[in-house]
């Protein structure tokens, strides 16, 4: 069930009486706050992971810890948020807590975030003695890398939420606990004053907010915000028709060898929504999901199904109701690894997406890629350094239109990495970076195309390789044919490797090796016309598909 504190509705009884044009001017500001935080934090950071990918979210939270607007940066993240406060105040009492403090923590059992890498700051907002509001951020942060992925123990430093600031005195035995766990402790000091930066700026625009407006103004429209969401929510919902809904599909991932069958139960009764998956007990691998990243997923989901407009705060929440059994690989519990958890994630949102397709054929899209990865650890200048990345692919067909083509999907919304800074910054080069032929799953609209990226290694290092959909298809639907499934493969000392969907992993690189990571397609919708038949009888007469993989991948001839 959902943490209660969260999402409980407000009565406005007692607040003032509002009109409209305060609660447009002031739900617009409150987005462009956590806009400009998130533009600073990129700016003003260091690692290339958050200045050049993106790879952050911004926040605001009530007292009560209920979110008050999200920005529209990672999806995903909204998970990390969801229970940091709860928290916080787990720790700390709210009249311990003071003007100047700043929180940090990352840990998915303890501190309310979803992986280790996602290290999260949070800022009180007092106004004058009272303490109105929380200003947050999230970003991922490329370290602990080449650890063991049995456990969670073997992931890196789990923070727990503790005074990073106390009063505007930064705690330097705090901060040095934290980088001395640290592999790239350089980079990291200088992406949490970044993150810094960026919660003072949200403080000092909110107070400016409610200076000018009144706090409980501003506190009203924050409320009517949130149940105006579950209003939307709920009316988005009344359009789909009553009844229960299945859909399951299977999931496997580069680093655990057994295919997974997960499932999802779908009830719409009127204006609420009910989740049930099934899954799996939870494994020694950091594929696992803890409850609020399942939540976050969901949430992105039924909001991309029934309206992409809602405001997104913990009002649109109030609907929807999400189960799942402990101790599962999309429940887990400690000491459950969850490090890789964003690609059973992804493919919750299919699972959502599969469910709504016998309601309302014409809104989703067919399987997309589940994101491929790579992940390198070394020594340069005698410096460790560290770099990780999601390789997009392809994204579903729709109903009137082709998928797109070697993007991100779903919940990870993040920019590749500039071949020019990843040169830069690490001893490494790109030999090859292209959309993937004969990838695409045909049909009357056809899938996006997946991505191939081929590194060169130029000095010792130790990787992680591989992704999900590497070994099932991404679905296509209406009669539109499956997307091609990824593969990796690994020149080393000249000898090129058999084409494999499972990655060594980790595994010693040296200088010259060559490794190939090729992401999956996507699916296509609605029957494949003459037009893609043509197509693919052309790819295998220029050689670009063999007849076999046509007829294993595309059911061509039919």
């Amino acid at each position: 069930m959902r943490p209660e504190a969260l999402f409980r509705s407000t009565s406005l009884a007692s607040l003032p009486l509002l009109n409209p044009i305060d609660v447009e001017v002031i739900g617009s500001a409150l987005t462009s706050i956590v806009e400009e935080m998130g533009e600073m934090l990129v700016r003003s950071s260091y690692s290339p992971n958050i200045k050049e990918r993106r790879d952050c979210s911004t926040v605001i939270f009530d007292a009560d810890g209920n979110a008050m607007c999200q920005a529209a940066h990672i999806p995903g993240h909204f998970g990390c948020f969801l229970e940091f406060i709860p928290a916080i105040y787990k720790f700390f009492p709210r009249n311990k807590i003071r003007p100047g403090d700043v929180f940090v923590g990352n840990d998915a059992y303890e501190g309310g975030v979803t992986h280790l890498n996602d290290i999260t700051f949070a800022s009180p907002v007092f106004i004058g003695e009272t303490l109105f509001a929380w200003v947050m951020n999230c970003g991922h942060h490329c370290d602990f890398a080449d650890r063991g992925g049995a456990h969670i123990f073997q992931e890196g430093l789990r923070i727990p939420p503790v005074r990073f600031y106390r009063e505007g005195a930064l705690q330097e035995d705090v901060q040095s606990l934290i980088l001395l766990n640290c592999q790239v402790p350089e980079e990291r000091a200088a992406d949490f004053r970044a993150q810094i930066a960026a919660n003072r700026l949200g403080e000092a625009r909110l107070r400016s907010l409610c200076e000018k407006y009144g706090v409980e103004i501003v506190r009203s429209v924050s409320n009517e915000l949130q149940d105006y969401a579950e209003r939307r929510v709920r009316a988005g919902i009344r359009n789909i028709p009553n009844g229960v809904y299945h859909f399951g599909d299977n999931f496997e991932r580069s680093n655990y060898p057994e295919f997974m069958d997960f499932s999802l139960t779908m009830t719409v009764h009127d204006d609420s929504l009910d989740f049930h998956f099934d899954s799996p007990p939870q494994v020694r691998a950091g594929i696992n999901v803890v409850y609020t990243a399942l939540l976050g997923a969901v949430y992105f989901a039924v909001r991309a199904m029934i309206d992409a407009g809602i405001p997104p705060n913990s009002g649109m929440d109030r609907a929807i109701n999400v189960t799942a059994a402990k101790g599962t690989v999309l429940n887990c519990e400690l000491p459950a690894a969850v490090s890789g958890r964003m690609a059973a994630s992804q493919r919750v949102v299919e699972l959502v997406f599969g469910a709504f397709a016998e309601a309302v054929p014409e809104r989703i899209i067919a399987g997309s890629n589940g994101a491929g990865f790579f992940s390198f650890s070394g020594v340069k200048h005698n410096k460790m350094w560290a770099y990780a990345e999601t390789v997009g692919g392809g994204s579903g067909a729709r109903a009137t239109k082709d998928g797109l083509d070697g993007v991100h999907v779903h919940l990870t919304n993040t920019s590749n990495l500039p071949i020019e800074a990843l040169e830069t910054e690490y001893p490494i080069s790109v030999l090859r970076y292209e959309l993937v032929d004969g990838s695409a799953g045909p049909g009357r609209h056809r899938g996006g195309m997946a991505l191939r990226r081929v590194y060169r290694v130029e000095d010792t290092c130790r990787a992680n390789v591989g992704g999900s959909r590497m070994r099932t298809q991404p679905w296509g639907f209406q009669g539109g044919r499956n997307g091609a499934a990824g593969s990796f493969s690994v020149k080393k000392d000249g000898q090129q490797s058999e084409v494999t969907h499972n990655a060594p992993n980790p595994a010693e690189y040296h200088k010259g090796d060559v490794l190939e990571l090729v992401t999956a397609g996507a699916g296509g919708y609605g029957p494949p016309n003459e037009r893609e038949a043509a197509a693919i009888a052309r790819d295998i007469r220029e050689g670009v598909i063999s007849a076999a993989d046509a007829k294993q991948i595309y059911n061509y001839p039919r």
